[in-house]
């Protein structure tokens, strides 16, 4: 078992994982990094403490010390900025390495995913930004693009190491296997019916590979 590693505070925007997305700065004036920062960090303490209904422009501008005008200039409305807060926290926490063995590797991976999910009320915070995915299509395009791909793509790539090592079946349906691991993740976070711990983890993946690896 890894334990997940979380970048300090402050770490540049270029610290975030190889190939994942990130918000490009507007053209114009460069901005700030310290007051990028300071807006993130306003954000997440009220995305988190209160949910998103409690996050405002005005309140998050006078809590980061920058105007309102500069935070509009970088986030459009509310619900990109607490995108941006989720995809900077998430992006922040990936598993210190894998061993090569597919079972290992992919509990390493949902371990360091739930243990952050589940550390704070992330649950209530992803059901807002899907509900806004439901009503605006543009938002819905980058939701996925920033929350789901990436974690989509490092599962590809276990998936994909396995197959080239004779683990599982090279017809393997790795989408199909992808939604089998992480339907439980979130269907526990955001219902909250029961504990998302390295327990469940390690059921969920048992019980998936069973499906999906060749009988002895």
């Amino acid at each position: 078992m890894t334990e997940a590693t979380s970048a300090p505070r402050g770490r540049p925007r270029s610290a975030a994982p190889r190939g994942a997305p990130r918000t490009e700065a507007p053209r114009g004036r460069p901005r700030s990094e310290a007051a990028h920062r300071a807006v993130l960090a306003a954000a997440a303490e009220l995305l988190l403490d209160h949910g998103l209904h409690a996050v405002s422009m005005d309140t998050v501008a006078e809590r980061a010390g920058v105007s309102k005008a500069t935070i509009y200039r970088w986030w459009p409305k509310k619900e990109i900025l607490a995108l941006d807060v989720l995809f900077d926290e998430w992006s922040a926490v990936t598993p210190q390495q894998y061993v090569g063995l597919l079972r290992s590797d992919l509990v390493a991976l949902l371990r360091a995913w739930t243990r952050l999910a589940s550390g704070r009320p992330y649950g209530r915070v992803v059901a807002a930004l899907l509900a806004e995915a439901r009503t605006d299509q543009a938002f819905s395009d980058e939701y996925q693009r920033r929350m789901l791909e990436p974690r989509r793509a490092e599962a590809r790539t276990l998936f994909a190491r396995a197959v080239a090592c004779g683990e599982i079946p090279g017809d393997t349906n790795v989408e199909l296997a992808i939604d089998l691991l992480y339907g439980p993740l979130y269907h526990r976070l955001l219902h909250g019916h029961a504990p998302l711990d390295d327990q469940f983890v390690d059921d969920l993946v048992d019980l998936a590979l069973r499906g999906i690896q060749p009988a002895a």
